[in-house]
């Protein structure tokens, strides 16, 4: 642990107390995401993602999906064509 403190350039003590701070901010944040999802709404999702354009997604930011799979999927709040 001491050759990591010397690599970050701060004593141990200080790399300790943000080791811990560190592991507490990560707790903390699972448990706000937790209650924050608790609160949402799939009907207020869907709402919203209707209102997003229609548009080949930004190159690097595709989401791959098998073949099989992928003449399958609709957007949300799209219905199929039969």
């Amino acid at each position: 642990m001491r050759e990591l403190a010397e690599r970050d350039d701060v004593s141990i003590k200080q790399f300790i107390a943000m080791a811990v701070a560190e592991k507490m901010s990560a707790l903390l944040t699972v448990e706000y995401l937790e209650a924050r999802a608790r609160r949402g709404s799939r009907t207020h999702l869907k709402a919203i993602l209707r209102r997003v354009p229609d548009l080949p997604p930004v190159p690097g930011d595709e989401w791959l999906v098998p073949e099989a799979t992928a003449a399958n999927r609709t957007r949300p709040g799209k219905k199929k064509k039969r």
